[in-house]
């Protein structure tokens, strides 16, 4: 290094304060001290070019302090309860509680104290994980209020339920399985794998999250639905792998796949290193939000076996991601998610961070409710400067995916895409969206390329950059123009009755259930 050049971190009394600020505890602020992961050089920056997003100067004491989840409706009563005391009044109160009894409830307290509570109505981390008056069908809402019991109001609830499609995008078809070498079907209940090169798996382990966002895509999961991804065998995650030597990526998530022990993720990993025959599999990616929700996780002694573990892999010629979802500064900008972000690629793992634009969180409306452009695209070209200075990849920008309060949280394709073409010019192209804006449906991943005119109309053009025939990628189409539309599936083909790959689609999730059902049925015959 260079002598003229000092490395000086932020000074052990004001990091101890700030800390205590968060409510950190004293085995977190050692790992930041020992470590040095918070140099004075990054948090300077951070706080010189972005001050109104920071969390870095707080001066508050933390108001959550005594317990590390509040969960349920008894944890959302214990936080009114909290802010009450400290002058904070919170409205509409069972109409919250509503939607905390139809999609569940959890925060940590590390989210809680990273709120504005002051100003918290305009914060978007209160908006992350506080169900808001407004979400639910209004006359539900109504018919909930107007319940004189608690088996009447449960009646209600269970009735929403029904509506609420956790299982958008007919994710049961991409439900893996295969015959084993006893001629037995074995189905893998907690995996999906609906793109040749990538398996996702949904471990027993990893089916609760460190906070519940209020757009959650997962709410099967988060519930505990019957018919929830739960893999508990992992030999048969191995035994699926080695028939299947297109799959170079294997994504543990959940939940949150932060969740997994030691013991599990080591279960997990070692045949992949040492089997001659799951030598195809390049990629292990870890889907977790704890950098943004539950960083001293990270910071924690118990978690330095996680992180040896995983640099023995990357060592063993295995690439980890840990794929982060971050919609806003607000997420990032604190000392404890920029701390486990640092303490994360100092073993050597890539960080990337994949994240839906959101309306109320990381999309922003003028007061007569039109689209306001450019203060939601300052939100994401903040955050792509700010995670290029802490060096996470910026992955990807989704729609909503239409499942839960689709409609409380999506916006125009048309104005999305106003968004999304001043993010991608505004940044540097080392720092940009590895992708163009997507929306996931069965038939894929479909990207949003933008606009153009055929034959003096304006069309949508989209592209596939995944799908369940990877070579449907190689295709540019078009749909009409819709100022309204929010979900790609629903726009209409521009000069055609249907889209090129539907014939096809239908074939392939028919096949796809056929063949399940008729496993199935020899199973149960043997």
């Amino acid at each position: 290094m260079n002598s003229q050049i000092k490395k000086t971190l932020v000074p052990a009394s004001g990091l101890v304060e700030l800390m205590q600020k968060y409510d950190f505890s004293s085995e977190s602020i050692k790992t930041i001290q020992t470590e040095e992961l918070l140099s004075e050089g990054v948090v300077n920056r951070l706080q010189n070019c972005y001050p109104q997003y920071s969390g870095f100067l707080k001066t508050d004491k933390a108001i959550f302090t005594d317990k590390t989840h509040y969960t349920g409706l008894k944890g959302f009563r214990e936080i009114i309860q909290k802010l009450k005391e400290n002058g904070i009044e919170i409205k509409d109160i069972k109409e919250r509680e509503f939607f905390i009894e139809v999609y569940r409830f959890m925060v940590t307290k590390h989210i809680l104290n990273t709120i504005n509570w002051s100003n918290y109505e305009q914060d978007s981390n209160y908006h992350l994980v506080f169900p808001q008056a407004g979400m639910m069908n209004p006359e539900d809402v109504k018919l909930y209020l107007a319940a004189g019991s608690d088996d009447e109001r449960k009646n209600v609830v269970e009735a929403y339920l029904l509506k609420t499609n956790p299982h958008d995008g007919k994710q049961k078809l991409n439900k893996p399985w295969y015959v084993n070498d006893e001629g037995q079907l074995e189905i893998l209940d907690g995996s999906q794998h609906k793109y040749p090169p990538v398996k996702l798996i949904l471990d027993s382990s990893t089916q609760s999250c460190f906070a519940f966002c209020t757009y959650c895509f997962r709410h099967a999961q988060v519930r505990g639905d019957e018919d929830m991804f739960v893999q508990r065998s992992v030999a048969q995650v191995h035994n699926y792998l080695k028939r299947h030597n297109e799959i170079s990526d294997v994504l543990i998530t959940g939940g949150d796949g932060g969740y997994i022990p030691f013991e599990r993720l080591l279960e997990y990993v070692t045949p992949l290193i040492e089997d001659p025959d799951l030598m195809h599999i390049r990629t292990l990616r870890i889907g977790s939000r704890a950098i943004t929700f539950h960083p001293e996780l990270i910071l924690s002694d118990k978690f330095t076996k996680i992180l040896e573990l995983l640099k023995y892999t990357i060592n063993s010629g295995i690439q980890v991601v840990w794929m982060a979802h971050i919609s806003t500064p607000y997420e990032l900008l604190n000392p404890g998610s920029v701390a486990a972000v640092k303490r994360l690629k100092s073993f050597g793992i890539t960080v990337k961070s994949q994240s839906p634009i959101m309306n109320h969180i990381s999309l922003y409306r003028y007061e007569n409710g039109k689209v306001d452009v450019d203060h939601s695209a300052q939100n994401w070209i903040d955050l792509g400067n700010i995670m290029a200075i802490l060096g996470i990849g910026f992955h990807s920008m989704y729609c909503a995916r239409p499942t839960g309060e689709h409609h409380y949280f999506t916006a125009p394709l048309a104005d999305i895409t106003k968004i999304f073409s001043k993010v991608y010019r505004s940044l540097a192209s080392i720092n940009r969206p590895s992708r163009y804006i997507t929306m996931t449906s069965s038939a894929g991943k479909t990207s949003l390329m933008g606009t153009a005119e055929i034959n003096g109309e304006k069309v949508f053009a989209l592209k596939f950059n995944e799908a369940r025939n990877m070579e449907w990628m190689d295709t540019v189409y078009f749909a009409e123009y819709d100022e309204q539309e929010n979900t790609i599936e629903k726009l209409k083909p521009y000069g055609a009755t249907h889209y090129f790959y539907e014939d096809e689609l239908s074939r392939i999730e028919n096949t796809l259930s056929e063949a399940l059902e008729k496993q199935m049925t020899k199973a149960k015959e043997s």
